[in-house]
Parts: structure tokens; C-alpha cells; sequence
């Protein structure tokens, strides 16, 4: 292999892709806006509606519904309790807290009363969340009121919680990152895969075929310029939109994380190269990849955890890199972890770009002919 020649071709392609505005357009929105706005999503308890039926109307029954404030609830709306069902089914509450009468006093007598949260589990994260806050909000007002705070409680245990990489529990950190972990796969298929079959749609294989290179060496051009591009477009939008604009902090390398990214971009190019050899134009390209990046970005651990998923699944996924390259950049830039943590994870990334590239070049070899 020439890597003079390897160069050349890949700065030919940097020339194509810049020749088209609707790739580069769509780079700039995936690693800007759409970045932007997954990360933007939240799925903690926030301006949600409650209301609640007060039989009690005691001094304690106003206390717990004074206490619903701000960022997490609306401020109380006080309903009777035929009206439950219709506030409910309407959408306008979302949670609705039943106080029963004698509450005050059954609580002063040690009776354990019963306080019934009505929750809206339409959106499943949301209601599982905002109960918790409602029963931490309840329990803490009435022990407070009863004059048994937390220190006077007999318990048997002392329960610490000190949370780690992400003190706030804000789901913005996670989404925003995640989201150009999955962008970078997805980009990398798409514009290697584009340009090999923008050289049969423009007829220019041929060109290719009477000059003195090598398939290899078309290959690796291919791989190497349309993954440069990835992976300082993901730089960028790491750095300036996701730390800069969104203020996540980063707790790792980030030459690191580029050099895990270039490396990964290595073998998904590859299997970019060997899905585009089975087909013949970008429609049918783009029906291909649809189902292979939705496997890859659903079952890599960048939307969910690996061990909530099937045991069969969690296997199976670790046979391909994107899995490996998820948990390389959590430790990275969530945990701060250096070579002596993520080796594993670049290991098992070498070892895919290895065999991808192989396994690509036979099949680009025989399709490049009859191109």
C-alpha cells in the first residue's frame, strides 16, 4: 500500500463532500441542533400539576400542599374528589394527593393514616419520579410537624447516599453526550457508505479502476477523510455546544476521546464500506443501514443500560464495536479514567478494526470490478 496515494485519494474526497451542501448540511445539524436538542430533553419531575382533596383541612394537610413548590410542581390546585377522575382523565393533573379526614389528629395519636397519591403513568419516567417526591415531601412534612425528624428516628440502619459524576441527577449530562456518541456512528455509515456509491452514481469507478492505485487504498481514502470529518465535527460540538453552551463538565481527556473516536470511526468505516458493496444506490443503502444503526444504537448501552437488557442480546452486542466504544466514553469523559481503566475497551476497538477492514477489503475487492 502507497500512502502517498492513500493521501491524494482521501483529499479528493474531502473535495466531494465539501462539493455537497446537503451532507454537509446535515452534519452541521446533527452535531449542533440535534445534538442541542436531545440533550435538552429532561426526565426529571418539573413544573408538574398536582391537586389535592383535602378532607382533613387541618394545619398539617395545608403544610404538605404548601410544600409543593417550585422547579418540581405547580403550586397546589385544592379539587373535591368526584373531580379526580375528570382532572385526571382530562390531562390537567398530572398527580392528585388524597388527604383523609382525621389525618392531623390519627398522625398526633400514632394511628399511621393513610395519604393516597393518584398518579398520571402515562409518562412512565415522569410519574415514577414525581411520586417519589411526593412521598419524600409528605413523609418529611408530617415527621417534622409530629416533631420526629430524620436524627430522632429509630432505624436500624444509618443509609448514606453520596452520588458520584453526576451529584445533581440532571439527565441533560447524559443525553447531550450520548447523543454525539450515537451521531458518530450513525454519520460515519452514512458518508462512507455515500461516498463509495456517489463514485458508481457518478461514473467515476472507472476512473478509478485505470489509475495506479490499489482497492485497499480507495478504501482506506474513503474511511480516513469521511471519518476526519466525523470526528472533528464531534469534537467541536462536544467541546462548544455540549460543554461550552450546555455547561456539562467533562470529566476526562478529551485528546483521549479523540483518539477512541478516530480509532472507532476505523472499523465503523469499514462496515459503512461493506454494507455499500451490497447495494447499488443510496436508496437502497439507506434502507439497509436503518435497521443495522438502530440495533447498534439501541443495544450499545448509549440509551439504556447493557444489563437491563436480555442476557442473549448483552452477548451477542459484544461482537461489534459500538458497545465497547459507549463504555470507553462514559469512563472517559463521565468518570475521568485514563489508559489504565479504558485499555480493555481500545483493545477490543483494535481488534473489530482489524477484522472490519479485512472482511471489507475481500468484498470491496470483488464489487470495485463490477462497479
Amino acid at each position: 500500500m502507497r500512502w502517498e496515494n492513500v493521501w491524494r485519494l482521501g483529499i479528493k474526497e474531502l473535495y466531494g463532500l465539501a462539493a455537497d451542501p446537503v451532507l454537509l448540511l446535515i452534519v452541521l445539524f446533527v452535531f449542533t441542533v440535534a445534538v442541542y436538542s436531545v440533550g435538552s430533553i429532561k426526565f426529571e419531575t418539573e413544573h408538574a400539576a398536582v391537586g389535592v382533596v383535602d378532607e382533613d383541612n387541618s394545619e398539617l394537610s395545608r403544610r404538605i400542599a404548601g410544600a409543593l413548590l417550585e422547579p418540581y410542581f405547580k403550586p397546589a390546585v385544592e379539587i373535591q374528589a368526584d373531580a379526580i377522575d375528570r382532572e385526571m382523565n382530562s390531562g390537567r393533573l398530572l398527580f392528585v394527593l388524597e388527604i383523609p379526614p382525621k389525618f392531623e389528629e390519627d398522625v398526633l395519636a400514632d394511628k399511621r393514616p393513610t395519604v393516597q397519591i393518584n398518579v398520571d403513568a402515562t409518562a412512565l419516567t415522569l410519574a415514577g419520579n414525581g411520586a417519589s417526591y411526593l412521598q419524600s415531601i409528605i413523609l418529611q412534612e408530617t415527621m417534622s410537624y409530629a416533631g420526629r425528624r430524620e436524627a430522632k428516628m429509630d432505624l436500624p440502619i444509618n443509609l448514606v447516599i453520596r452520588t458520584r459524576f453526576n451529584p445533581n441527577l440532571r439527565t441533560q449530562w447524559f443525553n447531550s453526550i450520548m447523543a454525539i456518541i450515537q451521531n458518530v456512528t450513525l454519520l460515519v455509515i452514512v458518508l462512507v457508505g455515500a461516498a463509495l456509491l456517489r463514485e458508481r452514481e457518478h461514473g467515476t469507478v472507472e476512473h478509478l479502476l485505470v489509475m495506479p492505485v490499489r482497492p485497499a487504498e480507495i478504501m482506506i481514502a474513503k474511511i480516513w477523510a469521511n471519518g476526519l470529518v466525523v470526528v472533528v465535527a464531534a469534537t467541536a460540538s462536544l467541546w462548544f455546544v455540549v460543554h461550552e453552551f450546555m455547561d456539562v463538565p467533562l470529566a476526562g481527556s478529551l485528546p483521549l476521546f479523540v483518539a477512541g473516536t478516530a480509532l472507532y470511526q476505523l472499523s465503523v468505516g469499514a462496515l459503512a464500506i461493506l454494507l455499500a458493496t451490497f447495494t447499488g444506490t443510496m436508496a437502497q443503502y439507506g434502507l439497509l443501514i436503518i435497521p443495522v444503526v438502530t440495533v447498534l444504537d439501541l443495544m450499545s448501552g448509549a440509551t439504556t443500560p447493557m444489563e437491563s437488557m436480555p442476557v442473549g442480546w448483552q452477548y451477542a452486542m459484544q461482537f461489534t464495536p459500538t458497545p465497547h466504544y459507549v463504555a470507553f466514553a462514559q469512563a472517559v469523559l463521565y468518570r475521568g479514567g485514563g489508559l489504565d481503566i479504558i485499555w480493555p475497551e481500545l483493545g477490543m476497538l483494535v481488534i473489530f478494526t482489524a477484522v472490519f477492514l479485512g472482511i471489507a477489503l475481500v468484498r470491496f475487492r470483488k464489487a470495485i470490478v463490477s462497479m
